[in-house]
């Protein structure tokens, strides 16, 4: 029964066993998240102990007091069977109560979680690139160049809920490399590229037009070694996201759903390219 444990908040030292946990069972974190996953909310991540020692864990985050995400549901193989998930699950449940909360599922976990009254919103692909050299394009800078200010703002209008703790160590993550596209001095994309266990990872990409997009991703692969691997999170309510994949020959690897509790978020897909992480949205 789920009552029999005891559920509670973890900090940031928490959070990092969490993506260790995460990177146990192969889902290939990045190497410096937990900074950002816990600034992204310190309240948001809960675990059940056993023996001293984080037995299973959950994020529940809360954006803004208007939306919220789910993810890093984890149980140790130890530990399964034993009404842990459960507790987890309830327990996150009732911090994000009647928020839109989101979440990416596993296909094979759709039905459970619609069990849950989650709805399907639409399906998103990881995709393998490799790195490759290439020159700089016009109004691609390097986003240290940008007023940060002026990134949160476009932030907003491609993420359903402001996230500006979260962004402002996500974009300063060791080892990261982030662009941004300016038009007259305005924000018309971004996008970062960060080192995980294996190879590295896109995300965010956003962009007001697939050229952006386009541009961004140039940049993002050539500040990468050249020849390593890069995965790309494309939504494929995205038509335009998906065509760039399929045309720079990316290889499809990894199939999620993005679900919503409590309705879907009014934000469009239009302008994601990539998602920024399946653990936090």
């Amino acid at each position: 029964m789920s009552g029999n444990y005891v559920v509670g908040m973890v900090d940031r030292q928490g959070v990092e066993t969490a993506l260790e946990m995460a990177a146990a069972e192969g889902w290939n974190p990045g190497l410096s998240d937990a900074e950002a996953f816990y600034a992204a909310d310190p309240q948001g991540f809960l675990a059940v102990q056993s023996d001293g020692g984080i037995a299973g864990t959950i994020a529940a985050v809360v954006y803004g007091g208007s939306h919220a995400f789910l993810g890093l549901f984890i149980v140790k193989k130890e530990f399964r069977g034993r009404g842990i998930g459960r507790a987890l699950w309830e327990a996150a449940l009732r911090r994000t109560g009647a928020l839109c909360t989101g979440l990416d599922a596993v296909t094979a976990m759709e039905g459970v979680y619609a069990r849950h009254a989650f709805r399907a919103a639409y399906r998103s692909i990881r995709y393998l690139a490799r790195s490759e050299a290439g020159a700089q394009r016009p109004g691609i800078v390097p986003l240290g160049r940008v007023p940060f200010a002026k990134i949160d703002a476009f932030d907003r209008t491609q993420f359903p809920g402001p996230r500006t703790m979260f962004l402002d160590a996500w974009v300063r993550t060791s080892g990261a490399h982030a662009f941004a596209a300016l038009r007259d001095g305005k924000v018309e994309g971004y996008g970062l590229v960060r080192p995980c266990r294996s190879g590295w990872k896109i995300g965010p990409l956003f962009a007001l037009s697939r050229s952006t997009a386009e541009d961004l991703l140039a940049a993002l692969l050539a500040s990468v070694p050249p020849g390593e691997d890069v995965s790309l999170d494309v939504p494929l309510a995205n038509a335009a996201a998906a065509a760039i994949a399929v045309e720079h020959r990316m290889q499809p690897v990894f199939e999620t759903v993005r679900m919503y509790r409590g309705g879907a978020p009014a934000t469009e897909v239009s302008g994601v390219y990539g998602v920024t992480s399946f653990e936090l949205g």
